[in-house]
């Protein structure tokens, strides 16, 4: 079964090599060619992540470079790997190909010059998270500590992202900055989340969150990292694990709008039988045994098609 995934990490890994890691089969990538076709992966977001100790003209740079390896590594050394200009794009994918899309994890590289946030669109960055983890110009983080939501830059780059219909991503914001959002944006989606119903995380998202998404016709996609499914007790984390917080989206009305959303190169820790893309198959063929075909096409790939049809 097709499965489109909204976040990896890969491009972060092949700008620090330096272009010395071969997109198509490098063991260190977890979303390798080889591993995407082995799991049937046939869409994959590629995010655009700076480490936050970077000055800001480096962490413009650290994106440059990572767009680059994009472009050179990822499409250019690979016929069959076609770039998901506009979401239509996927639907003209041959049998044998892999789309692949980018998308922007924290505007820390843009700073306050929404020149720089064009220039991204240009380059093709289909959705925008605003923040990583603490807080930059536009909005808070989910560890930042004083709590502030959107600054009024956070707010014209939301205006920038729903009058060029870009994905606005909530997944790693604190709690006023995702209400502002919810507020704000036309296009919202959470790329990487899980439920803290399941597992009381900064990361996840609320019952209260996660509703407010579904009611906007959002999709909340599951995050595979351990530290993000269940608390740390020196057990193994499983595949049933992860469904849980499937199960618990469903319970709370989200069935046609959950979606995977793997964090694969962006992670130090595995679930079991899930440890890289070519696994993949290993999560649908689990989930096959709660759900029906279709419900389990819906969290693989179609639920994210109808969220973005419109686009």
């Amino acid at each position: 079964m097709n499965i489109i995934d909204l976040h990896c990490d890969a491009l972060m890994k092949l700008a620090d090599k330096k272009g010395s890691l071969s997109f198509n089969d490098a063991p260190e990538l977890e979303t390798n060619k080889q591993r995407l076709l082995a799991g049937g992966v046939k869409v994959q977001g590629f995010a655009i992540f700076v480490m936050p100790n970077l000055s800001d003209q480096e962490k413009f740079q650290s994106a440059l470079d990572q767009v680059h390896y994009f472009y050179e590594e990822v499409l250019g050394k690979n016929p069959d790997i076609k770039h998901i200009k506009e979401w239509k794009d996927i639907g003209k994918l041959a049998e044998h190909e892999i789309g692949a899309f980018l998308t922007l994890e924290g505007v820390d590289p843009v700073g306050n010059d929404l020149h720089k946030l064009n220039i991204f669109h240009r380059l093709g960055v289909l959705s925008v998270g605003l923040t990583w983890n603490f807080a930059n110009l536009a909005a808070d983080g989910v560890l930042e500590p004083r709590g502030a939501g959107l600054s009024s830059l956070g707010r014209k780059m939301v205006q920038f992202h729903n009058e060029h219909q870009i994905l606005t991503d909530v997944s790693h914001l604190n709690e006023q900055s995702f209400w502002d959002v919810v507020e704000t944006a036309d296009y919202l989606i959470a790329s990487h989340s899980n439920a803290k119903a399941v597992f009381d995380h900064p990361r996840g998202l609320s019952d209260e969150q996660a509703q407010a998404l579904f009611a906007k016709n959002a999709t909340v996609h599951v995050v595979y990292y351990p530290e993000f499914i269940k608390p740390e007790s020196g057990v193994i984390t499983t595949i049933p694990d992860l469904i849980k917080h499937i199960d618990h989206y469903c319970a709370i009305g989200g069935v046609n709008q959950v979606g995977l959303g793997s964090d694969f190169d962006g992670i130090n820790a595995y679930v079991k039988n899930l440890e890289n893309a070519a696994h993949s198959q290993n999560l649908i063929n689990e989930l096959l045994k709660h759900y029906s075909e279709e419900q389990v096409r819906g969290f693989a790939h179609n639920n994210f098609l109808r969220r973005v049809s419109t686009l």
